[in-house]
């Protein structure tokens, strides 16, 4: 079914399904990202696992960006994706 409506009402949908996509239940890469974050505020981690939970927080948040690059459900959540890895590799270029 061809997606209707303007640009922008566009830029939200599914183009195969034309369903309405801007956010969704976390996927796994999305949940470690959040569990590895909720560690790191809770327990406040130092020295090795500190490092340890930011690495797997980092890698996961990475996964998340690629799997919406490449499978986005919709051009904003692909456009999400291009934007969550360029600022994961600006804070790891000026760390």
């Amino acid at each position: 079914m061809p997606v209707k409506g303007d640009g922008v009402t566009r830029f939200f949908r599914n183009p195969d399904t034309g369903q309405l996509v801007i956010a969704q239940r976390p996927n796994l890469p999305l949940a470690i990202f959040l569990v590895a974050t909720a560690v790191r505020i809770v327990a406040d981690p130092d020295g090795t696992a500190g490092d340890v939970v930011s690495v797997i927080g980092t890698v996961a948040l990475g996964w998340w960006g690629v799997d919406e690059v490449v499978r986005g459900d919709s051009p904003f959540r692909r456009v999400l994706g291009c934007v969550v890895l360029g600022l994961l590799v600006l804070r790891l270029l000026t760390a």
